[in-house]
């Protein structure tokens, strides 16, 4: 097993030892054993545990808010294909991501921290390189949180617009949405909703487990609303099954193949949000076992929530190619407005679609302030002093959350000089967060997955070795697919800014390390102010004593 060196707070004294459960690696059961195993782990407790493995499990499932996040970004495989993209594009990303979240699940059970994927990388990886990876691993998780949620909340922006469109005025004889929306209007509208967001998030913090789970079912209902209206009505007919499930006909201009791959950006999109919620350990009852088992839960309910949702679109599909067309690049709306013929009945059955999109905006807000809060914490942004403080009246990061806002606001100011700029930060969150998954698993694998096997939520040999496989070579493909454009010939407005925008966020973080970071920055402690007692106990193999 690899071994870390252990700088223990209250002394000089250094000891050796493989840092995994407490209590010879069974999990923590309650929130005194959670948190002890926290100290254990280099922190002291500061946040609430209110969360239990099903509210972890529906915080997740809101996150990526299947059917929200496959109904903003279903401009991509319609043009990258047709259904066959949109059906089999989907199964195909969900299965791989379930190895992604089987493999993240099981660093999880062994180094359960808000530091997520940054703290897993630091502690697998070998000395030799192990700050550094952890850092590059760290700001890759920090902007794909960040703009990953502000890649929602954008989304949510252009949809809404998209929605109010389905009621229509004529205009020269033409219909047209009754409002054509000028780049301030989008601009302030997203504004408001990332306030709106970030408002629920703070002052309903205590209430957001019961909103996660108002949001599953109402995600079903809606889900169920939608399959039975537009197969029963099917205002303009019925597709084939055929052509429902296997029509495949690209007009992106990229070979058949490679079409079909740009396509999935779809499915990425949607599922790139999967270990976010690893953030939240620290206010988990029993996040040992609790993050894991919901990360994998989440990938099988989000499976089937995205067939129930996609497949009765393509049997009520209007010619694709008006499709790829509209000018606001959200076809949902036109495709249930198409089936149900009626306006109001589109907005009512799109309704629980913006209701959703809130709610994902909410939870991805938590998760990223989560995340900044637990890298700013180990002194690796600038500014940490500010950002790594936890409001004792409100008992959560304000001030990191805050940070996150201010960002997504000012990145937001992007799209007044170029809508195809700032429509790259879809892409670049999911790389980002794609990379920083894949991090602390290829360490894993290069270490010989020796640390993982004293997790509690244990994957096997053969299965450990396959999923993480799978997940490292998705995120080598994720890499150069996401920065390709969706169609060609490229064009100034077509061209994708993803990799641009990825190298800036990238050099940032690199100046910033060898200016600061290679003499300041020590990764995270590995124990902290109540880590001498939970070591002490460790050794003697019973459970640590609290403070």
């Amino acid at each position: 097993m690899a071994h870390h060196d252990v700088a223990v707070a209250d002394g000089p004294v250094s000891r050796t030892r493989s840092h995994g459960t407490v209590n010879g690696g069974e999990a923590p059961t309650d929130t005194a054993s959670a948190d002890e195993m926290l100290a254990g782990l280099g922190y002291k407790a500061e946040l609430v545990r209110t969360r239990s493995t099903w509210h972890v499990a529906f915080m997740s499932f809101v996150l990526a808010s299947i059917p929200y996040g496959l109904a903003t970004t279903l401009y991509y495989p319609l043009q990258g294909g047709g259904p066959a993209v949109v059906i089999w594009g989907w199964v195909a990303v969900s299965l791989i991501i379930l190895c992604v979240a089987a493999s993240l699940g099981e660093i999880t059970s062994v180094y359960p921290t808000a530091g997520g994927v940054y703290y897993q990388t630091y502690m697998l990886a070998p000395p030799s390189f192990r700050k550094v990876a952890a850092y590059m691993c760290g700001w890759a998780y920090v902007v794909g949180n960040i703009t990953i949620t502000l890649a929602v909340n954008f989304g949510t922006t252009l949809f809404f617009v998209a929605c109010i469109n389905v009621f229509e005025t004529e205009v020269e004889g033409e219909p047209t949405g009754v409002w054509q929306a000028e780049v301030y209007q989008i601009f302030l509208v997203f504004v408001a909703i990332t306030l709106v967001c970030n408002a629920i998030s703070a002052f309903a913090n205590k209430y957001l487990h019961i909103l996660d789970t108002f949001a599953i079912f109402w995600t079903f209902a809606g889900i169920i609303a939608i399959l039975i209206t537009v197969l029963a009505v099917a205002k303009e007919g019925r597709r084939s099954a055929k052509f429902a499930l296997t029509e495949f006909t690209p007009t992106s201009g990229w070979p058949d193949g490679w079409s079909f791959m740009v396509g999935l950006l779809h499915a990425g999109y949607a599922t790139s949000s999967t270990g976010m919620i690893i953030s939240m350990c620290e206010e988990v009852r029993s996040p040992a076992t609790q993050v894991p088992k919901a990360m994998v839960i989440t990938i099988l309910i989000n499976l089937l929530g995205g067939l129930l949702f996609l497949v009765p679109l393509m049997f009520v599909l209007p010619d694709v190619a008006i499709l790829t067309a509209l000018a606001s690049g959200q076809p949902v709306p036109t495709i249930i407005k198409s089936a149900v013929g009626s306006s109001i009945g589109a907005f009512l059955l799109l309704l629980p679609l913006l209701v959703l999109s809130i709610l994902c905006g909410t939870a991805c807000t938590t998760a990223a302030s989560r995340c900044t809060w637990a890298f700013s914490r180990d002194g690796a942004i600038p500014g940490s002093k500010w950002w790594k403080k936890v409001d004792p009246k409100m008992d959560l990061p304000l001030n990191a959350m805050m940070l996150s806002m201010v960002i997504q606001i000012v990145l937001g100011v992007i799209y007044f000089g170029s809508t195809t700029a700032f429509n790259a930060f879809s892409g670049v969150g999911v790389i980002a967060l794609t990379l920083s998954y894949a991090a602390p698993i290829a360490v894993s694998m290069l270490e010989g997955r020796t640390q993982v096997r004293n997790g509690v939520f244990n994957l096997g040999s053969k299965l450990g070795w396959f999923c993480n496989i799978v997940a490292v070579a998705w995120s080598c493909l994720a890499l150069p697919l996401f920065c390709m454009p969706a169609y060609l010939p490229v064009t100034a407005l077509t061209v994708n800014y993803a990799g641009v925008v990825l190298v800036g966020f990238s050099a940032i973080a690199a100046i910033w390390y060898l200016a600061w970071g290679r003499k300041n920055y020590q990764g995270p402690p590995v124990v902290g102010e109540l880590g001498a007692a939970a070591i002490q106990d460790l050794d003697s193999d019973t459970p640590p004593k609290k403070d």
